[in-house]
């Protein structure tokens, strides 16, 4: 089951993605997700079109059944604490992205500024240090969930090797498109909704 939850919400979150991006945004190899999506286009769960996956009505109605069974086989209370926890996490992390993409809150980052830019990412680097025992509680509670950790390295180890654009963009697995699906997850996960976070001002 969970390598089909992975791949069900991983087509959710990126909409029409790619079939090696699938397999890198579940942590498994071209050759083991290449089964899964097979599968799951047989079964009518998702279609193909050029190389990308896109989840039709069944689909989207398996990976409700699916969340829906794991959330009932999580520790409930330890999670809530998890997720309160993330929020002080989650705040840093957006008011650090609006310092990436703004200087002074106001003018547009055309991150012509080395000096600046390294300060940002140093924040970053700090937040993903400071971040890393509540990630790893978290993935214990939902082993599902154990391709975060490498994911965020891999777009951390690539924002500070200069390729700024693993920093936030929307259609990479950036920084913040990780913390985003990750977020996801956990609203999933604790039975809340978008609508939710918005009314508690924790919504990205």
């Amino acid at each position: 089951m969970s390598a089909e939850i992975q791949i069900l919400q991983a087509i959710r979150f990126k909409g029409r993605p790619a079939g090696a991006d699938l397999a890198s945004a579940v942590g498994s190899s071209w050759s083991a997700v290449a089964v899964s999506l097979r599968l799951l286009v047989e079964s009518g769960r998702c279609v193909e079109a050029d190389g990308c996956y896109r989840l039709t009505p069944a689909g989207r109605d398996r990976l409700s059944s699916l969340t829906a069974a794991e959330r009932g086989s999580i520790d409930r209370e330890s999670l809530a604490d998890a997720y309160e926890r993330f929020d002080k996490y989650n705040s840093e992390l957006k008011r650090i992205v609006v310092d990436w993409q703004l200087k002074d809150g106001v003018k547009q980052n055309d991150h012509t500024d080395p000096g600046y830019d390294a300060k940002v990412i140093a924040q970053l680097v700090e937040l993903h240090a400071e971040f890393q025992p509540l990630l790893a509680d978290i993935v214990d509670l939902v082993p599902r969930l154990n391709h975060y950790p490498a994911r965020f390295k891999s777009a951390l180890d690539k924002v500070r090797a200069g390729t700024h654009a693993w920093f936030a963009g929307p259609l990479i697995d950036s920084y913040h498109t990780v913390w985003f699906e990750l977020h996801e997850d956990l609203i999933g996960l604790t039975g809340r909704t978008r609508i939710d976070e918005a009314e508690a001002r924790r919504a990205e």
